[in-house]
């Protein structure tokens, strides 16, 4: 699914490929969970990635230094650069421009670099699109809502068009500051040595194109970074280090964030949760060696980054939906097209805004995993007041097919507060208010259409089932 300029906004994924957000809620924030979630970490010694350590006793690490002047800070982030090249085994082949500016310019780059060519109608036809899935609200401001994310907690990022790194520094350079910069040289790294936009393909004009293939390839490269930062957080981070993360991480306020769909939270969090998962399987089978290869053998969908065991050898079946004009209502223009995928399958299914509608998250995984391809298109009339969805699916068994018609059904009926009719064997159909949808199953595939009414519903199906 694409919203916006591409894929890495809406996970630091669906809007803005060119950088990570780091610390925008998801940098500083994620140490935080870090933290949280494997409990204080050693100040001395390597541990191995992931693997969760007990804390230095009182006074037995020598407080971290605090860059107080600019010799200082260009000292202390040299010294993590080394140290980064060492545990990532990734050596830069230039150095790297070190952009020191205040946070309230920070926060006019990012809002400039990131929403400066997204226009009010872009945004508009991703919140139609979105809403068209049942996860925003028709009159969602999601530029606006952007422009305040992107106003809330950034300390900085890695610019891959420019080469450089943003760094706030409005006050000491402590914990929360060396970790984030050691995960952001990781993207340094990454883009010298694998080239992010010019081999990697990660644009905004290929995602809008391929959003599964930037939404993995995101997650592998915040993965890396993420694993990157936590290993040199086990390995040189000390005691102040620690207290100051913990300070911050106590204090941390993100209203804007947590006032965002559900759906747009998990999204977020999906190229640092996931994406870490997917990176530490690949580091568990053959240390940072297999986590290089699938530089080179790249991911292709968010299923295999949510299953990293299926990785490489489960790709997804394309689909290529026909050309649908000629069932369209007079006036009628797409909004969007592109792939779901498995993860918003499942955000689908889970984390719409209309909360009645919900499938609890254990069955709405279960339903999405047998994704196995697809291709979707909205279309909306002239007035934006209404919307056409069709969504062309593969999956990968018949039971799979079962277990995802049986969890649509159920999400439709209670999104539509209508009753599904199984009109004949492979058809299911339900009618609300200026809305007729069908469900269409043959043998492995699933064909959903949403439609203002029944006679455009079946010349869409018609045009589906004759296409090659």
């Amino acid at each position: 699914m694409n919203n916006g300029n591409n894929r890495v906004l809406l996970t630091c994924a669906a809007l803005g490929v060119a950088a990570c957000l780091c610390l925008s809620v998801v940098g500083i924030g994620w140490a935080g969970v870090l933290l949280r979630q494997n409990g204080p970490l050693s100040s001395g010694g390597a541990s191995a990635p992931g693997e969760p350590v007990s804390p230095p006793p009182a006074g037995d690490s020598p407080a971290a230094p605090r860059a107080e002047t600019a010799e200082e800070f260009i000292q202390m982030t040299a010294e993590i650069e080394t140290q980064v090249q060492e545990l990532r085994g990734l050596q830069a082949q230039t150095s790297i421009t070190r952009q020191v500016i205040s946070a309230e310019a920070l926060r006019r780059r990012v809002v400039e670099d990131f929403l400066g060519e997204y226009t009010a109608q872009e945004a508009r036809d991703d919140v139609l699109m979105l809403s068209a899935f049942g996860l925003l609200k028709p009159d969602f401001n999601l530029r606006a809502f952007y422009e305040d994310l992107y106003s809330e907690q950034v300390a900085g990022f890695y610019d891959d068009k420019v080469k450089a790194m943003y760094i706030v520094q409005d006050g000491s350079f402590g914990g929360p500051e060396r970790m984030t910069y050691a995960h952001e040289f990781t993207h340094a790294l990454q883009d010298q040595t694998y080239g992010l936009r010019e081999t990697l393909g990660i644009t905004e004009e290929n995602c809008r194109q391929q959003s599964e293939y930037c939404a993995a390839m995101q997650a592998l490269v915040e993965g890396d970074a993420s694993l990157t930062g936590e290993t040199w957080l086990y390995t040189y981070a000390n005691e102040q280090d620690f207290a100051d993360i913990f300070d911050f991480y106590g204090g941390f306020q993100s209203p804007v964030y947590d006032s965002a769909p559900e759906y747009m939270k998990q999204a977020f969090l999906f190229p640092y949760q996931q994406g870490k998962d997917f990176v530490q399987y690949l580091y568990d089978q053959d240390g940072w060696a297999g986590v290089d290869a699938a530089y080179s053998n790249r991911p292709q969908s968010t299923e295999q980054i949510l299953h990293p065991e299926r990785y490489p050898n489960d790709a997804p079946i394309p689909v290529q939906l026909p050309d649908l004009s000629a069932a369209l209502p007079p006036g009628w223009r797409q909004a969007n097209s592109n792939t779901l995928g498995e993860w918003y399958t499942y955000l689908m299914l889970s984390q719409g805004w209309q909360g009645a509608a919900r499938q609890p998250e254990p069955e709405a995984a279960a339903a999405a995993e047998g994704w196995g391809g697809d291709a979707y298109t909205v279309y909306v009339s002239p007035d934006e007041s209404q919307f056409i969805l069709v969504l062309d699916m593969r999956w990968d068994s018949a039971a799979d097919v079962r277990e995802f018609r049986r969890a649509l059904l159920q999400y439709t009926s209670r999104r539509f507060d209508t009753a599904t009719r199984n009109l004949d064997s492979g058809l299911w159909a339900w009618q609300a208010e200026g809305i007729y949808s069908t469900l269409h199953q043959e043998d492995t595939r699933t064909v959903w259409i949403i439609a203002p009414e029944q006679d455009v519903a079946e010349a869409l199906w018609r045009l589906l089932a004759a296409a090659p």
